[in-house]
């Protein structure tokens, strides 16, 4: 069976969804892959070093696998075999016209923001991988943003103490955040609903900052604040973000809009020269004030909103990706051959649709369309 790779047609995107040593995996396995021409430039893998593993470079694609990092546009949609399987970071809730698009030519949709978040899926974790580059690129965005130093610097010219970062948000993306500004020399403290977040944030070398304000629920995963709680927790860190030189907020909600974690009263108690790095401005943003892929001024303070941060290192991002695409195709079929296990609770659960059926249910629902829920065949008896 042959799989086919893209080149992103996403504005400023660099990522590539299969390196060239990924490919040359899948030609071991058996799989033919067809490269789209230049897919891999923007992350430095040519053309020449694809077809030095085994890859044919076409203009035009098709396969029965088809494999992007960002979801297709109709066009691109239209170009697909029917009864294909399509594999990305689709998001079918914010791209409901592509998932329809896609269901009416029967491809079956694979999308990695619905992956189980169990251990077993871990290797296959796409969204953390790219959160770990995210975490990464927002702190080294706030150190080269910020006009003074990061670190503490005794010199003949005079003592500089260090800069004092607040990372908001301490899952994946938050704790690269943390480490990365803790190893610039920052002074850096760390904010989250979670009660559980404070051993983690504490172990990369931040002190926790812990307020009345908890939403843990079940598996470590944190609830929706109420109302009224979201206004307690906004007064509660008012004081904390005024004293603050750099703010980074990471908290990306897949599929959704990014929560309000720093209101326009927050940024006009920070000092002059003060930043605020969004790096979930992609999803609308956790500070009021930001616009993606823009840097607002506000009150002698800029909020700087990060467009898709992975993209800022398209080489790292794209191996780490396509690692993720490995592990989780290795569920999918073997020796060349789709054979999905419709047993297996992670291929079920990244599953948008089947066969002209919506099989996610909040994607049916938000297309009004029946859901249809996959049901694992009952094993035999021994």
């Amino acid at each position: 069976m042959k799989i086919a790779l893209f080149k992103e047609s996403r504005a400023g995107e660099t990522r590539v969804a299969l390196t060239p040593d990924a490919v040359k995996s899948l030609v071991a396995e058996g799989w033919e892959v067809l490269v789209q021409r230049g897919a891999g430039e923007l992350s430095h893998f040519n053309d020449a070093s694809y077809e030095a593993v085994g890859a044919t470079i076409a203009d035009a694609p098709t396969g029965e696998l088809n494999l992007r990092v960002n979801p297709p546009t109709l066009p691109e949609v239209a170009l697909l075999p029917e009864g294909s399987t399509h594999l990305s970071f689709l998001s079918p809730l914010l791209a409901q016209d592509a998932v329809k698009a896609l269901n009416d030519r029967r491809v079956t949709i694979l999308s990695f923001d619905l992956l189980p978040r169990i251990s077993r899926a871990q290797y296959m974790d796409a969204l953390s991988s790219q959160a770990t580059v995210s975490g990464y690129r927002a702190a080294l965005k706030g150190a080269t943003s910020f006009d003074r130093f990061f670190p503490l610097l005794t010199t003949a010219a005079g003592t500089i103490r260090p800069a004092k970062v607040l990372v908001m948000g301490v899952g994946v993306a938050g704790l690269q955040a943390i480490s990365t500004a803790k190893r610039l020399g920052a002074k850096v403290r760390a904010y989250d609903v979670r009660s559980a977040a404070k051993e983690e944030a504490e172990s990369a070398g931040a002190v926790f900052v812990k307020l009345a304000v908890t939403a843990d629920a079940a598996g470590g995963y944190a609830r929706e604040l109420t109302d009224d709680e979201r206004l307690a927790q906004q007064a509660a860190l008012l004081s904390e973000v005024a004293n603050s030189d750099v703010v980074i907020t990471t908290a990306a909600v897949p599929g959704r809009k990014s929560p309000i974690l720093v209101t326009t009263a927050m940024v006009e108690a920070m000092g002059e020269g003060s930043l605020v790095i969004d790096m979930a401005a992609d999803g609308g943003g956790n500070c009021e004030l930001t616009k993606v892929g823009e840097v607002v001024e506000h009150h002698g303070v800029r909020v700087v909103g990060m467009s898709n941060p992975p993209a800022e290192m398209g080489a790292s991002a794209s191996f780490m990706y396509a690692n993720n695409v490995l592990k989780l195709l290795a569920l999918f079929g073997s020796k060349g051959q789709l054979a999905p296990d419709w047993n297996d609770e992670v291929v079920i659960g990244v599953t948008v649709a089947r066969d002209g059926a919506i099989n996610h249910a909040p994607t049916a629902e938000a297309l009004g369309l029946t859901h249809v829920a996959i049901v694992p065949e009952a094993k035999e008896s021994a």
